[in-house]
């Protein structure tokens, strides 16, 4: 073999080896996976159910305010009480499914959710929920007391935002939230609004 045949080989194995012992640039790239957060347990976003009320419905506002907000009663048929001129529930024709107004002499009281509904209170908390997570998102606020019909896990958990307190609350201008917990230890209805959220038989 000529001395320049030898130093052409000798060049293109230099290459190759140079080629073996470099990282590979045109390998496909990893994708870094999406990091995955929790939402914080007391931050909803978008309307959501308070002591206070639900986007255009207010504690206190009228029936007639109710109509012009929601529209009339979905179910003009259904019976929402034994005396519905002075207590009354029903669902307006444009609100949420699982959605139930109480309005008791002409006033709205309370608003409840059942498990229709996917809509959450102002602490991200849902029907379905479990009731470890509700009291774990109030703390010391939460008022756990024995359920009237069920047996345990079953409670009500109870949170007054204003007013409110030990025993029976009869303050009109109290508002709070009721999470009922279900035997099975989830929510499984959600009741806001003023004294009337206390009542486990709606307007009986």
């Amino acid at each position: 073999m000529s001395h320049h045949l030898k130093r052409l080989f000798g060049a293109a194995g230099m290459i190759t080896l140079l080629a073996a012992c470099s990282p590979e640039t045109d390998a496909p790239a990893q994708p870094t996976p999406p990091a995955t957060t929790d939402p914080a347990p007391d931050v909803a976003t978008g309307p959501n159910l308070t002591g206070e009320g639900w986007e255009s419905l207010r504690i206190g506002m009228t029936r007639a305010e109710i109509v012009e907000a929601l529209g009339e009663d979905a179910n003009p048929g259904a019976v929402g009480g034994p005396d519905p001129e002075s207590c009354d529930q029903f669902r307006p024709e444009r609100a949420p499914e699982g959605m139930l107004l109480m309005v008791q002499s002409d006033r709205l009281t309370r608003i409840s959710l059942s498990d229709e509904s996917d809509l959450t209170t102002d602490k991200g908390l849902r029907v379905g929920d479990t009731a470890e997570r509700v009291k774990a998102a109030y703390g010391d606020q939460a008022r756990v007391t024995p359920h009237k019909y069920q047996s345990a896990p079953a409670e009500y958990v109870t949170v007054w935002s204003q007013g409110g307190g030990e025993g029976y609350v009869e303050d009109e201008t109290a508002r709070g939230i009721v999470y009922e917990i279900g035997s099975d230890g989830t929510v499984m209805a959600i009741h806001a609004g003023g004294p009337s959220i206390q009542y486990v038989e709606g307007c009986l």
